[in-house]
């Protein structure tokens, strides 16, 4: 199993410096040992003007066997070969990953102590492989070869991917599943060839030569950062990489969409999956305790709101809802515990929040017929979502003032532009009455998570501007305990869509159609209130 990794440079930027960036001197020959046989690295040539570092992994067939790892599903997939002559000598499969990663370990991780800031700085690189197996059954002309092009050039890799025969002097057999790989750029770092080779050869491959256990999640992530999240084929990627084990997949798929959000956002990827705080989510025992106790006292305001949610959407004849910004799903299982609501989604951009929010639903015991009205899906407000469209009202419960004001009108746009429902119900604090807490210092808002609260004359102002611009009709409502002179806790908006309305002005806020704003924590998860009771 070969691979070989060429450079070009000048006299004041040698092409020698590869030696620097893989820690590997060129004027030796060294060897390193894996647990199925001896890496060898050296160097074919070693001038200014060009370098190539050559790997060769030297497979032992016997340790590989004895292994149990030589055959089958885990090893070759050709089962027709027999377990002591195999393809896992000559092919780049997981194994040439894995000699990558001891090998090349501190070049992987872009450090280069002897030549500080050398590692950052892209340069020309040509990658070649004698031999890629790509699994999966591609029997259509030129598909193992389509399939590398399409992993490698979305990298910004010129890929020459040449198919090989099955036998030369039968040319009518057709091709192999092995390709020829070169891969050139004029500018790339080392660090990132290098890590994206140590993902896309096992993915290309589909086949490992050891068990893919739950931390092979942490080791794919930890690849892909900065290249994955944002592939065009990370589903592909991450199911071969993973040997198709779909509660790994499905993990590492949440993480990886995590992590495009908060990049597309600026932001890391903790501020935006920020819903849940560990040390508060209950157990299904612990729910119905508590259950118990809010039957025993007055309902909180949270108990309130939820209940002026549910009596305007039965008001407007709901029966398919979305609860965007859905949080730990307390809303969902109101919805849920009335017939008349026949579908309910669950929107959020927290993964912590939906995992929190199937645990308090219990949907994995949940009875299908129950089940199968509610779905939770992984989303951001701020884009535009088909899977929004075709419900009859959406819920926007504490969620608008999660937001930075710049990228509200992302929301009002995906909501009330894109998906369009004919009822949107959304609730949010009335800042006027936070006087009323004695435990709120002045000045400061309900929440630490909260970019801003509206008193009730610019919560209306901003509702009427909206469904003015959308072509809704608005209705705006207290909710709690109503006082004089500050009004009520927190205030709710009911917007109907009006008959035959199209969307009218463009406010200077509103964003534009086809808008790609960057998302934004839409969690709506708040915790205590100043008054003891929860928010959502």
């Amino acid at each position: 199993m070969f691979m070989s990794i060429s450079t070009t440079g000048t006299a004041a930027s040698p092409a020698t410096d590869l030696g620097f960036l893989l820690h590997k001197h060129p004027g030796k020959v060294q060897r390193f040992s894996t647990a199925h046989g001896e890496a060898h690295v050296f160097y074919p040539e070693a001038g200014d003007e060009a370098c190539t570092a050559a790997l060769l992994l030297d497979v032992d067939p016997i340790a590989l066997v004895r292994s149990g790892r030589g055959k089958g599903r885990a090893g070759s997939p050709d089962l027709a070969l027999a377990q002591y002559v195999n393809d896992r000598p000559y092919a780049a499969s997981s194994l040439l990953a894995v000699a990558l990663r001891t090998v090349f370990r501190t070049a992987m991780k872009g450090v280069c102590e002897a030549r500080p800031g050398l590692a950052d700085r892209p340069r020309p690189l040509r990658i070649s492989l004698p031999a890629v197996p790509v699994g999966g059954g591609h029997t259509a002309e030129g598909a193992a070869a389509a399939m590398v092009v399409r992993l490698f050039e979305p990298l910004g890799w010129q890929v020459e991917a040449t198919a090989i025969p099955l036998d030369a002097a039968f040319p009518e057999w057709g091709e192999s599943r092995y390709v020829r790989l070169e891969l050139s750029a004029e500018r790339a770092r080392l660090a990132d060839a290098l890590q994206q080779l140590y993902v896309l050869l096992p993915a290309l491959d589909g086949a490992k030569h050891y068990w893919v256990a739950p931390d092979e999640v942490d080791k794919l992530l930890a690849a892909g950062e900065g290249w994955l999240a944002g592939h065009p084929e990370r589903a592909l990627i991450t199911r071969r990489y993973l040997s198709r084990r779909w509660s790994l997949t499905r993990r590492a798929m949440e993480r990886l969409e995590l992590a495009r959000l908060a990049e597309a956002d600026d932001r890391e990827a903790e501020e935006v999956d920020n819903a849940v705080d560990d040390t508060t989510e209950e157990t299904g025992q612990e729910q119905d305790q508590a259950q118990e106790r809010s039957e025993q006292r007055p309902p909180s305001l949270a108990e309130q709101r939820r209940a002026a949610i549910l009596a305007a959407l039965r008001e407007v004849g709901a029966a398919r809802v979305a609860d965007l910004g859905c949080g730990q799903g307390e809303l969902i299982g109101a919805l849920l515990k009335d017939p008349r609501f026949t579908e309910v989604l669950g929107v959020d951009v927290s993964v912590r929040a939906l995992s929190a929010a199937a645990r308090r639903l219990r949907l994995d015991r949940m009875p299908e017929r129950q089940a199968n009205r509610v779905r939770l899906v992984q989303g951001a407000l701020t884009y535009t979502d088909a899977r929004l469209k075709g419900f009859d009202a959406a819920v926007l419960c504490e969620v608008i003032e999660h937001l930075d004001l710049p990228r509200l009108p992302a929301l009002e746009y995906a909501v009330f532009g894109a998906a369009r429902p004919p009822a949107v119900v959304v609730t949010t604090p009335n800042a006027g009455y936070n006087v009323r807490w004695e435990s709120l210092p002045a000045g400061h808002l309900r929440h630490a998570d909260h970019r801003f609260e509206w008193d009730r004359a610019e919560f209306r102002a901003w509702a009427e501007r909206v469904a003015a611009a959308y072509g809704y009709t608005v209705d705006i409502r207290p909710v709690g305990p109503l006082d004089d002179e500050v009004g009520a806790p927190t205030q709710l908006a009911l917007f109907r869509l009006g008959d035959g309305a199209e969307p009218g002005g463009n406010p200077a806020a509103a964003a534009e159609p086809g808008s790609t704003a960057a998302a934004d924590s839409t969690d709506s998860t708040d915790s205590t209130t100043p008054e003891g009771g929860e928010t959502r």
